[in-house]
């Protein structure tokens, strides 16, 4: 069986980031109140902070950095830096 090609289609989304301790909560809030604070294991030994998000795939961790998108149906989920930089590009304010 070969397999087909397919191409994401182009959507704009919201995005609130990346998060740092200045921020936390404004994005928090951004977040409609479904996000809270958590201490997370970090590389290596120690905690660091994180806000957990409550997503539709489940809670999920956004660490300081990460970026805050809010997707096209209004669900928020965080996205690394990398993986943000090489999939979204800044649109232009009208």
């Amino acid at each position: 069986m070969a397999a087909q090609r397919y191409r994401k289609r182009p959507v704009e989304v919201d995005v609130a980031g990346p998060l740092t301790p200045e921020n936390r909560d404004e994005i928090a809030a951004w977040c409609n109140g479904k996000a809270e604070e958590a201490k997370v294991a970090g590389p290596g030994r120690g905690l660091v902070t994180a806000v957990v998000i409550h997503t539709l795939e489940g809670d999920m961790r956004a660490s300081y950095g990460d970026y805050v998108i809010r997707g096209v149906k209004g669900e928020h989920y965080p996205c690394k830096p990398a993986i943000f930089a090489e999939t979204y590009e800044a649109v232009a304010q009208e």
